[in-house]
């Protein structure tokens, strides 16, 4: 048995994506930039691909900008913007990635004032507070449009119609939303969102930001023209087109997967329930139709997940980017969850091909693991 419940952390590669990257893999060639024929046949697929993945969010392909991951277009996203002498805020919420969490921090080791928009137990931003912090002079709000791992959702409209009453620029990372939900750049409000191709079934190492036509952004990565001057070095064609056919398809088939996903994710749920010392976080808020976290009272997040791994079930105990590290998850600590509930997390992502056999599996294992405890009368836990 083999059971992969980590979609949040990379989706498996949709085999129609693959098939229109391997021809560029396989002997097709040209640079998009060159003029001749092989440059112009490449320079044609990078813009099929790009128009693409701005239908998934309602843009204009001008404003896609490609780059080498969902990292970098946060890091483009937040430096970019607050580029040269620090003469301002950024306000970032409490429960980003670290994707935008390192940015931020770097900012603020140049001399930007970085403030942190607080939450909520539910993991949603207050909107008193956040309105109380946009008095000033604030260049930049970081908000995410879907929380990695408890998959809250943000109200990212209503934020931003708040921050453009005080001419505040709004970056938004969509980057586990997109494929689960329906985006709407336009109908966000926002100037820049992130995107990542393997959170949607898409190649990994290929991301973009998306960014407003009135916004100039200097670039991070430089040496080269290309992606308008914002984004350096020669595109990754192969994954780019792979990006645009899982975009083209999670677009068409946005609401089969969100009605499947959000059936097998309740069932899982009404099970979870039956378990004693199962805990769901952000049970209350609007979340992504995939995602679960959970905590399992008296057990080390990672032990768990290291258990249903002998078992043939792949979760995780939180964000792929700080598994291991054993310090409890910031997104739950901002929450305003004790430090052991926050160590017992584990989050659970599903995905397209997952099935109610599995959910059922998943559940008899959790049984198991959580029944083994009670009876033996050990902890897991260390002192807080």
């Amino acid at each position: 048995m083999a059971i992969f419940l980590d979609h949040n952390a990379t989706a498996p590669l949709d085999a129609r994506a693959l098939e229109v990257m391997l021809p560029w893999l396989q002997g097709t060639h040209g640079n998009p930039s060159s003029i001749h024929r092989y440059g112009r046949k490449a320079r044609a697929a990078l813009d099929i691909a790009r128009a693409q993945v701005a239908a998934l969010v309602n843009v204009q392909p001008v404003q896609v900008v490609f780059t080498g991951g969902g990292t970098e277009a946060d890091n483009l996203a937040l430096k970019g913007v607050c580029s040269g002498t620090p003469d301002g805020r950024v306000l970032v919420s409490a429960i980003e990635h670290a994707a935008v969490m390192g940015p931020a921090e770097a900012l603020a080791a140049q001399g930007w004032q970085v403030q942190y928009l607080p939450v909520d137990s539910e993991g949603r931003v207050d909107p008193a507070a956040f309105e109380k912090l946009l008095d000033g002079n604030v260049r930049l709000v970081s908000v995410m449009l879907a929380n990695n791992e408890t998959g809250a959702l943000q109200d990212v409209r209503a934020l931003a119609a708040q921050a453009q009453k005080h001419g505040v620029w709004v970056h938004t990372d969509a980057i586990q939303a997109a494929g689960k939900i329906a985006v709407d750049f336009q109908a966000l409000g926002v100037n820049l969102m992130t995107l990542s191709a393997h959170k949607l079934n898409g190649p990994r190492g290929v991301g973009a930001l998306i960014v407003d036509k009135r916004m100039d952004i200097a670039p991070q990565v430089v040496g080269g023209g290309q992606e308008q001057g914002r984004r350096g070095g020669t595109e990754n064609l192969a994954g780019i087109i792979g990006f645009g056919k899982a975009a083209e398809l999670a677009r068409a088939e946005l609401d089969t997967r969100m009605r499947r996903m959000r059936a097998l994710r309740d069932h899982l749920e009404t099970g979870l329930k039956r378990i004693p010392g199962i805990r769901i976080f952000a049970a209350r808020a609007e979340r992504l139709p995939n995602t679960v976290q959970i905590g399992v009272a008296g057990l080390e997040g990672e032990w768990v997940v290291m258990q249903l791994d002998k078992r043939g079930i792949a979760v995780s105990s939180g964000s792929a980017c700080h598994s291991g590290s054993g310090k409890p998850s910031h997104v739950l600590r901002a929450m305003g969850v004790d430090a052991a509930s926050a160590r017992s997390a584990v989050r659970i992502s599903l995905g397209q091909d997952n099935t109610e056999d599995e959910m059922q599996a998943l559940l008899a294992a959790l049984t198991a693991i959580s029944s083994e405890h009670r009876s033996t009368g050990m902890s897991m836990m260390e002192t807080p």
